[in-house]
């Protein structure tokens, strides 16, 4: 099941973020160096970049899932509404990460068709998904999600899922 963050997140999700790793294949976290104290303002600070509120101009409003299996917290997405010119380069509409311990079970294909449902109900119609050339587990997920592949370019894979 996918959960969109909200306020009343605790410990669970906490442990979670701080499995997953800070930058792993381009997908940052950065509540992972953050501390349990420091928890509640990330949440607020993630509904405020949600809602478009106090942006820097290069970032846009993106909304922060969780995946849940079984009563287990497996990772987590995020949902770009819209993409700028950074965005069109690296990065695209959805990043998402599985924590170590739960990979190679095929969350990665489940947490993406449901980020996928996510943004068509947001109104977008076509997906922008960037990932390293070189890691083949996640061009699998997307392609299982019928990403096509427009273009390799300097060690960056483009595909589009038409939603």
């Amino acid at each position: 099941m996918l959960c969109e963050l909200n306020a009343s997140d605790g410990m669970d999700i906490f442990e979670m973020l701080k499995d997953i790793p800070a930058d792993e294949n381009g997908f940052m976290n950065v509540a992972h160096a953050i501390t349990f104290d420091q928890f509640p303002d990330y949440l607020t600070r993630q509904r405020e970049v949600a809602n478009g509120i106090n942006l820097d101009g290069k970032y846009v409003p993106q909304t922060t899932y969780w995946l849940t299996v079984g009563g287990r917290l497996v990772g987590m997405g995020k949902l770009r509404h819209y993409l700028n010119d950074n965005l069109r380069i690296s990065g695209g509409h959805i990043g998402y990460a599985i924590r170590p311990s739960e990979r190679g079970k095929g969350y990665g294909t489940i947490i993406l068709k449901e980020l996928l449902k996510k943004a068509k109900a947001k109104g977008i119609s076509e997906v922008l998904l960037t990932v390293n050339e070189d890691n083949t587990p996640s061009r699998k997920v997307i392609e299982v999600n019928n990403g096509l592949l427009e273009a390799a370019v300097n060690g960056t894979c483009r595909y589009w899922v038409k939603l």
